[in-house]
């Protein structure tokens, strides 16, 4: 399946294949464009074909199969010093003897540009990354955000037209994450730059991304924007993966007008909206914590379709709470359920060990083939 977009694409991949043993692959069959300006992030968890994918682009690994494509140009054999593609890796891999000019400076040297255009250059560089002032450091006197910011001066300075970055942001503490990932993001809009991100995170993938391609053992198994993926996941998978998700179990009575009719494994009969679940198979039900509507009231008082609960927990987590419930009726084995609420929203008698209820609108759950190893 190829997964296309608008644009004559800058980068293209056909049917390409890469094992590292000759037997799995690390990646399998990939047919991906992406549109010149855009930032199109790769999330997946460790070993899904995300990393080798981007290694494959960069020249740093050659596909065993098919194409990939850099403006129209077959680009499988040419050495990676040749793609004039701009990389940013984890570990910063600064040159540690040379300063912050002189790294910055490296990869204009090595195209034999005169010194004067090598010192305009470097000063725009480290202008749109605001490291103006650092020049003559070293980078073992700089802060690890600090460092990934010369680390991405570097790899815009030559003025590429695509720049990879392989999870950038994974040494960072969790504020310069942040603040990093907006420079990131603000740099992208206003270089127009293509950007291909590697990321295990979907919280980055979902404030940095144009698009999203989710991978899974070494194939992509949605492509999309970030509100496409998190409104409208295509598997169990990608629900799982992209935000958070209540994973209710059960079995699907019957489809009527595009709702499944599950019976849930806790008990209560629920509708949900089908992806690809199929009549008399189990299912899951997927439904995002912030859809749910909890009260402290009977599920009779609450209204079709609300089911018994019992609140275990109520944490607060600054701008919301997060009640942990068990749901199902009495005899059947509980499920767990998660439900977030803003922190200035009344919490009247919901607290531990009090009774229930919650209930969700039908087309704010999706009921998914459960995956093969749930």
């Amino acid at each position: 399946m190829t997964l296309a977009v608008s644009k004559l694409p800058l980068v293209r991949f056909r049917h390409v294949r890469k094992s590292y043993d000759g037997g799995a692959a690390a990646v399998r069959d990939l047919s991906l464009e992406v549109a010149p300006g855009e930032l199109l992030t790769l999330l997946g968890p460790s070993g899904s074909g995300k990393t080798t994918t981007l290694m494959l682009l960069a020249g740093f690994e050659r596909p065993d199969a098919g194409d990939i494509f850099l403006e129209e140009r077959p680009i499988a054999r040419t050495p990676p010093h040749r793609r004039g593609i701009g990389v940013v890796f984890q570990n910063f891999s600064l040159f540690p003897h040379l300063t912050v000019a002189g790294n910055v400076a490296f990869p204009l040297r090595v195209r034999g540009l005169g010194r004067a255009e090598q010192q305009d250059r470097v000063a725009r560089a480290l202008d749109m990354v605001r490291l103006v002032g650092l020049e003559d450091r070293l980078p073992a006197q700089l802060s690890g955000g600090q460092q990934q910011l010369v680390a991405l001066a570097r790899a815009l300075v030559f003025q590429p037209r695509l720049v990879l970055l392989d999870e950038p942001l994974g040494a960072l503490d969790r504020q310069l994450r942040e603040r990093i990932k907006l420079e990131i993001r603000h740099l992208h809009e206003r270089l127009g730059v293509t950007m291909m991100y590697v990321t295990h995170d979907q919280a980055e993938a979902i404030t940095l991304s144009d698009r999203i391609a989710v991978f899974s053992e070494g194939a992509v198994q949605q492509l999309g924007t970030p509100r496409q993926l998190y409104d409208d996941p295509a598997s169990a998978f990608v629900a799982r993966f992209v935000g958070e998700n209540n994973r209710l179990h059960g079995r699907v009575d019957a489809i009527e007008d595009g709702l499944a009719l599950v019976r849930l494994d806790c008990g209560p009969v629920v509708e949900a909206r089908l992806a690809d679940a199929e009549t008399g198979a189990a299912c899951v039900v997927s439904v995002r914590p912030e859809r749910i509507a909890v009260a402290a009231v009977a599920a009779e008082e609450m209204g079709e379709g609300a089911l018994p609960a019992t609140v275990i927990e109520v944490i607060f987590h600054g701008d919301h709470i997060r009640l942990r419930l068990e749901v199902g009726l009495p005899g059947a084995p509980a499920a767990p359920v998660t439900v977030k609420r803003p922190a200035g929203v009344p919490m009247v008698g919901l607290q531990p060990g009090q009774p229930a209820a919650i209930a969700w609108q039908p087309y704010h759950a999706r009921a998914f083939r459960p995956e093969p190893d749930a």
